[in-house]
């Protein structure tokens, strides 16, 4: 049984009877109002205070996950995954946040950016070798999300203040980020598809208390939990900006989750890479920013690879002899009770 047979639900909006197309329009909102709150936040936070403890805020964001999940009624009671999957499933995310910022001592900005917006096509590409899911796609949906990597790469370098800066050293770690992304993404797939009884609450909650202890090492290490407690104990309403921030991103991360579980991990990745556009975009729109020639072509790029997106798959059926129809029944019998078997056999295989 695939995942999208079972019943879901949005904060208490039901997704599973209504057509694709509004289940698609809710978790999608969801997820850009939640990102839009925090990315209005962390300019405030990082900019506007100048506090850069990303460690940390992650550490405070965690705690207000919990206190959240627990007023949506969650208890561990209800958890039907093994404790172990989501130490496998934090180990990469915290892996993947950690490389992505020690990236930044090697590559500048726009070079980051240019290899953080290429994450779609490695979340296709792996989802062809996860137990549970070997997805396979059409051209065309490589097509799309290169039309839509090529776009943001140009939109968002267009008013770059200096040219992607390249190190040895820090493309190994953007590429190791990249590829723990694409296993995140699938794993999380996997995890709906393999046990649809798996909720989004279970999932979140779970992922956050396994992560939580990850957290404390790099915080120790890099001395940023002192300085962080020092400097937001001297500003305590920045407290109130990460809770505020932290309740809007729980709402994206939920609708996230919804995403992956409904629509799968690589049309989640290209959502998500087309809310990155969207959202700067909306500030060049409400800050009065020119566009460039360079923006414009970003743009068109983007459309173009939502638009092929956005195709059906549906191929003509073949005519058949009306004397071959018989026959062809008794193939269609014998290839479904193969492939029931063939799947019974790959959902036994471990996820990893």
């Amino acid at each position: 049984m695939k995942g999208e047979d079972q019943a879901r639900s949005l904060f208490g909006i039901p997704l599973t009877d209504r057509p694709k197309w509004q289940q698609f329009l809710i978790c999608s909102s969801g997820f850009f109002f939640g990102y839009l709150v925090n990315g209005i936040c962390e300019e405030y936070v990082y900019n506007r205070l100048q506090f850069s403890y990303g460690w940390y805020f992650t550490f405070v964001q965690g705690f207000v996950y919990l206190i959240l999940i627990r007023l949506q009624g969650f208890t561990t009671k209800q958890m039907v995954n093994p404790w172990k999957t989501y130490v496998k499933l934090s180990a990469v995310l915290m892996g993947s946040h950690g490389l992505t910022k020690g990236s930044l001592a090697y590559l500048n900005y726009p070079a980051q950016i240019m290899f953080k917006s290429t994450k779609v096509l490695p979340v296709m590409i792996m989802g062809a070798f996860i137990p549970g899911l070997r997805r396979r796609y059409p051209f065309h949906e490589y097509i799309s999300a290169l039309l839509l990597v090529i776009g943001l790469i140009l939109f968002t370098l267009a008013d770059a203040q200096t040219s992607p800066n390249f190190s040895i050293i820090g493309i190994i770690m953007i590429l190791g980020a990249l590829v723990m992304d694409a296993f995140l993404g699938n794993f999380q797939e996997a995890i709906f598809t393999m046990n649809p009884e798996t909720t989004q609450m279970e999932m979140l909650f779970c992922s956050t208390v396994v992560g939580i202890p990850f957290l404390v090492v790099p915080m120790i290490l890099t001395g940023e939990l002192v300085t962080a407690w020092n400097s937001c104990s001297q500003h305590p309403y920045v407290y109130g900006v990460l809770v505020f921030e932290a309740m809007a991103t729980f709402i994206g991360q939920v609708s996230v989750l919804s995403l992956i579980a409904i629509f799968g991990a690589a049309a989640t990745a290209m959502i998500t890479t087309a809310r990155k556009a969207v959202t700067l975009l909306l500030s060049y729109m409400i800050f009065t920013k020119p566009l460039t020639e360079q923006h414009g072509s970003g743009l068109l790029l983007i459309a173009m690879g939502i638009i092929l997106k956005m195709l059906p798959d549906s191929k003509p059926a073949p005519w058949i002899p009306t004397s071959n129809v018989n026959a062809r029944h008794h193939r269609e019998t014998s290839s479904e009770e193969v492939e029931s078997v063939e799947l019974e056999d790959e959902e036994k295989k471990p996820l990893v």
